[in-house]
């Protein structure tokens, strides 16, 4: 384990320690729900869910998707 990784276990590990039992099961909730937010999901599952939301018609117009990247 780096040393930038030993920190952050230790501060988690900490604030962990200081939140009172009764929070526990809600707090485990929290830290789940944010893995899974930012876990990439596999290539064919984002392809899957790209294809169902073309079909169902949720697209926009190219002119959208490049607006604002100019310099």
């Amino acid at each position: 384990m780096s040393e930038y990784q030993s920190t952050f276990t230790e501060r988690l590990n900490r604030e962990i320690a200081q939140t009172p039992d009764e929070y526990l099961p809600m707090l485990l909730q929290i830290v789940s729900l944010f893995r899974q937010c930012i876990a990439l999901k596999p290539a064919d599952d984002s392809f899957r869910q790209g294809w169902k939301e073309a079909m169902a018609g949720e697209k926009l117009p190219i002119e959208d998707l490049w607006s604002g990247i100019e310099k």
